[in-house]
């Protein structure tokens, strides 16, 4: 009986000590690779909506486009690993309305990120297997469509992901202050700021970045720390 005890202790001791380090690599992966599809993505595909086939005609652009599509689906499979892995780090002393809303929203995030991808793909694949352009109406609403997709849905559900893992985050004490700080105005800009610049959408993955290399640097003595602390309401 004390072995079987003592093992099941050594069991936890690991889990507790790998939980903090897988879920500040999938964070790290994922916004590394979703910063890299946004910067392609800008860079690549014009701003004007007039020339929403203009991309189209170099192979440079749409080459680098659809790396840009092609590194989307692993982002997103890291930022799934990522939901769990927190999920797992916060333990019994999750909220179960703010969890509830925390994994609903970052499904809807990558649901969404992955159709406005798809949808994007869909332009490279007509105009990669036809000898000439879509038609400027296809064009102009695919673009929209993926536009709309990203801006107004996706970076919204990022917002709510954001807002929601900073109140678990300073509930359990999982989280510092500077990072609370910086969830806040990072849901604000998410929110109201999208429409400014195209640009705002990366303050969503720098932030799970940040996010991320504390929960790595702070390692399972966060956890030690907060699991002491009384369970939410």
């Amino acid at each position: 009986m004390a072995r079987r005890l003592a093992r099941q202790n050594r069991l936890e001791t690991r889990k507790s000590l790998r939980t903090p380090r897988a879920a500040a690599v999938a964070g790290i992966i994922f916004s590394l690779l979703l910063i890299a599809a946004l910067v392609l993505l800008e860079v690549s595909a014009p701003a004007n909506p007039a020339q929403a086939g203009a991309w189209l005609t170099s192979s440079a652009r749409r080459a680098a486009v659809a790396l840009a599509l092609n590194l989307i689906p692993f982002a997103g499979i890291a930022f799934l690993w990522f939901i769990g892995v927190v999920r797992d780090r916060i333990g019994g002393r999750e909220d179960r309305f703010f969890v509830t809303v925390f994994l609903g929203s970052g499904l809807l995030f990558t649901g969404m990120l992955f159709v406005a991808a798809a949808v994007a793909g869909g332009l490279i694949a007509a105009a990669s297997h036809s000898s000439s352009l879509p038609g400027p109406g296809t064009l102009a609403l695919g673009r929209n469509a993926t536009s709309i997709l990203l801006n107004v849905y996706c970076l919204r559900m990022a917002a709510v992901f954001t807002i929601s893992t900073v109140t678990i985050g300073r509930r359990t004490q999982v989280i510092p202050r500077w990072l609370g700080i910086s969830g806040l105005v990072t849901t604000l800009v998410l929110l109201v700021g999208t429409g400014i610049s195209a640009w705002a959408a990366l303050l969503f993955p720098a932030w799970i970045l940040a996010l991320s290399v504390d929960i790595l640097l702070a390692g399972p003595q966060a956890v030690a720390g907060a699991a002491g602390g009384p369970p939410s309401a």
